[in-house]
């Protein structure tokens, strides 16, 4: 996240001493990444970040693999997924690889009563359906339909949602999650034909400190295993802050779509980005202006990228029967395009109002037991007109 950003009193030099109002030493910490050569923040902590007064349990948590190898394109029933109360029992990975995980969750309106922190991944969280508020030891984002979340690995939070009705679609990445290169200069300002700006970013505010000491507990994924430990303080005991790694917000609705007199590739709706895949937002446009044009996508073949597709709104005009909450699978290695009449049907079309988000990986994505429960089991078959 290249914006440097800086909430509550912290020291004018870094690495220096920064005493309390009774004269003892704040406590400084490096949130840094990839070996203090990543994006970093330094915080200044109440207590040491470092007390963990006991281990009470580690469990696996791997999700069930069905499918190790797999060429059938899937269509998911997303909303088939019940809600339950627990935000991370809610996960359900759908679809994973050594890079990422892709799922869907209905969390409930319970606030949780306990700290999480995933130590292994960038999670990148699409809120669907729901309102709320992520807390973290830098601060609060308010959150709204249509937001996504990046919140950075390591990054203490909490997740509260005010309705009761709640819908997100999740990425676990296991490499850092970073705006398109192409969109940026040299040191990261984000360029002039960029399809949104940092004015869009939520960044967290409200940094609340806590000066409490007990026992709170914490909840840490590392290696497909959630350990639960024992704090000795409040996590959120931070008086301030400053740097480049820390969560933030962006709504998709503040995506600016890139057209074109002729239909307009993938890479042109691409939000984010990571070694290992990227992620896109389709969002209501003008279609392609070319007197002769075709606005359904043309055919193309998945080589190199599995592609997956989160349907939110509107009518996604190169499928039939997509709904809301759907998810679409076109795996590596087979060609896939508009269902039979959607290509001729969107020729005079002048827009579309649909709204998706699209994940592509560079390998292949294995099929969870989870995936399989709301798989509805002839979408490979839907190209065949009848």
């Amino acid at each position: 996240m290249p914006i440097y950003h800086r909430l509550g009193n912290i020291p004018q030099k870094r690495h220096t001493q920064f005493r309390k109002p009774d004269g003892t030493l704040y406590h400084e910490q490096v949130f840094g990444t990839i070996g203090f050569d990543g994006m970093s923040s330094l915080l200044y902590h109440l207590h040491p970040p470092t007390q963990v007064k006991e281990i009470l349990s580690s469990v696996n948590v791997s999700p069930s693999i069905a499918l190790e190898k797999n060429l059938r394109s899937l269509k998911l029933i997303g909303f088939n997924v019940k809600p339950e109360d627990d935000y991370l029992e809610s996960r359900k990975a759908l679809l994973v690889n050594g890079d990422v995980h892709v799922g869907v969750a209905a969390p409930g309106k319970v606030k949780m009563d306990y700290f999480y922190k995933n130590a292994d991944a960038d999670e990148m969280i699409f809120i669907h359906k729901g309102n709320g508020i992520l807390t973290t030891l830098l601060g609060s984002i308010e959150f709204e339909p249509g937001d996504y979340l990046i919140v950075p690995r390591g990054m203490i939070y909490q997740i509260e949602f005010e309705t009761d009705e709640n819908r997100i679609f999740y990425a676990e990445s296991f490499h850092p999650i970073y705006t398109p290169k192409r969109y940026r200069n040299w040191f990261g300002q984000l360029l002039e034909h960029s399809p949104f700006c940092e004015r869009d970013y939520k960044l967290p505010h409200d940094l609340k400190t806590y000066d409490e000491q007990g026992e709170f507990i914490m909840k840490i994924k590392k290696q497909n295993t959630l350990h639960t430990l024992v704090y000795g303080s409040h996590p959120f005991d931070v008086v301030g802050w400053d740097g480049y790694n820390y969560p933030y917000g962006f709504s998709i609705h503040n995506f600016e779509p890139i057209t074109g007199r002729v239909h307009q590739p993938p890479p042109v709706h691409q939000t984010f980005e990571t070694k290992a895949f990227v992620i896109c937002s389709f969002v209501p446009r003008l279609y392609d202006y070319h007197p002769q044009a075709i606005p359904a996508p043309y055919n193309h073949s998945n080589i190199d990228s599995d592609e997956v597709l989160y349907y939110v709104d509107g009518d996604f005009m190169s499928r039939n029967d997509i709904d809301q909450g759907h998810i679409s699978l076109h795996p590596a290695g087979i060609p896939h395009g508009p269902h039979p009449g959607a290509y001729e049907r969107s020729i005079g079309k002048k827009s579309t109002e649909e709204l998706a988000v699209m994940i592509d990986t560079f390998r292949p994505l294995m099929v969870t037991e989870e995936a399989l429960k709301i798989d509805d089991g002839n979408y490979y078959q839907s190209w065949i007109k009848k």
